[in-house]
């Protein structure tokens, strides 16, 4: 299916000669490669086929960097450095993945535990306290676990990068090296207090987990990124009771009467802290989007999509912002969630490994031939 979708799609003519080729691969080794001109139009069509995304007007964009040569867990992590660095050129950041090699039936491929490459570090105090992202508090103690010494013991250390290349063998941690981590210190447009109050957020939303799936071939370590909207700062990642939960302090520095959620002290806070996180980045000159502009642009993707034939998948509960919602025109319609392939899968064993905890091992997928 795949490699007949790639064929009509670049109107590259009858693929009954590649899939004759692919099936004498797959007769010797039990698997195919891709041509690295199959694997942009694979990771493009993922994008484009993420339901849970709501920035998918520039999926035809993404840039593609094939290190599917790459084998040692050295290589990977600069390589992922080199990532950082490159999607965020100045400030402007561009949507970019990288890819590294696929299962194979004998061998997973390589496996980064990290949900993003850039998190930060969760220090659990004696009397249950956290100094940091409670997200990160598991990867931060197998981390130690593995020698890591740990950061500063702010509320903002960089996780180190946790790379696995084989799974009878523990991964390897590699500390993200300074000139690739992009951050932005917040700061508020009219509280001049507000800057003292040291938040801070990273630039690249580079997810590093999830499986890019294509024609039956699992690429298990392929970060991908395009760029943060304000709200999954503003109104998650900083203001979520399981994250660094921090409406109910600024609302009281804000000096909101928090006796009742009627005083709605929630949303007038929350709206605060998202001014601070789109002000910041803007004063910095680094890429963001408002969930208002991107949830037109998305409807402008959908019709798009649609004018091409091709129906346009999303989860409504992803795509409505988590921020003054019904404000916005994706609110106000409903979608198929049906999943399509090429797909950014996330695994069970990702969301394992992202807590801290050893997966049991696997045999990887086989391919399928009618994926192909």
């Amino acid at each position: 299916m795949f490699v007949r979708q790639h064929h009509a799609e670049q109107d590259l003519g009858d693929p009954a000669a590649r899939l004759a080729e692919i099936d004498a691969e797959l007769e010797a080794t039990g698997t195919y490669t891709h041509t690295p001109q199959e694997l942009v139009f694979g990771a493009r069509v993922a994008w484009r086929n993420a339901n849970r995304c709501i920035g998918r007007l520039y999926w035809q964009s993404l840039r593609v960097r094939d290190l599917r040569h790459l084998a040692t867990a050295e290589e990977i992590a600069e390589a992922c450095a080199d990532h950082l660095r490159e999607a965020a050129p100045g400030g402007r950041i561009r949507p970019l993945i990288t890819v590294f090699a696929p299962d194979r039936p004998d061998r997973p491929g390589p496996r980064i535990w990290n949900e993003q490459l850039i998190r930060y570090a969760g220090y659990i105090q004696r009397d249950g306290h956290v100094v940091g992202d409670p997200r990160g508090t598991g990867l931060t103690a197998y981390a130690r676990r593995l020698g890591w010494r740990g950061g500063e013991g702010s509320p903002f250390d960089v996780l180190p990068l946790l790379v696995q290349t084989d799974p009878r063998e523990r991964p390897r941690c590699f500390d993200l090296p300074a000139d690739a981590i992009l951050e932005v210190p917040l700061h508020h447009p009219e509280f001049d207090w507000w800057s003292g109050l040291g938040l801070r957020w990273h630039a690249v939303p580079a997810l590093a987990n999830m499986c890019l799936e294509i024609g039956g071939l699992c690429y298990g370590a392929a970060p991908f990124n395009g760029w943060y909207m304000g709200t999954e700062i503003g109104a998650r990642n900083l203001a979520d009771t399981d994250r660094y939960n921090l409406l109910p302090y600024l609302a009281d520095r804000l000096g909101l009467d928090t006796s009742s959620d009627r005083s709605l002290w929630k949303d007038r806070a929350l709206v605060e802290l998202n001014r601070s996180v789109l002000h910041s980045f803007d004063d910095a000159g680094v890429t963001m989007a408002d969930h208002h502009t991107e949830s037109r642009r998305f409807l402008t993707h959908v019709a798009r999509e649609e004018s091409r034939g091709r129906a346009v998948g999303a989860d409504w509960s992803w795509i409505v912002p988590p921020l003054s919602g019904s404000t916005t025109p994706v609110f106000h319609r409903t979608y198929d969630d049906a999943p399509s392939t090429p797909a950014y899968v996330h695994h069970p064993d990702a969301h394992t490994r992202a807590r801290g905890e050893e997966p049991p091992q696997e045999r990887p997928p086989r391919p399928w031939r009618d994926l192909l």
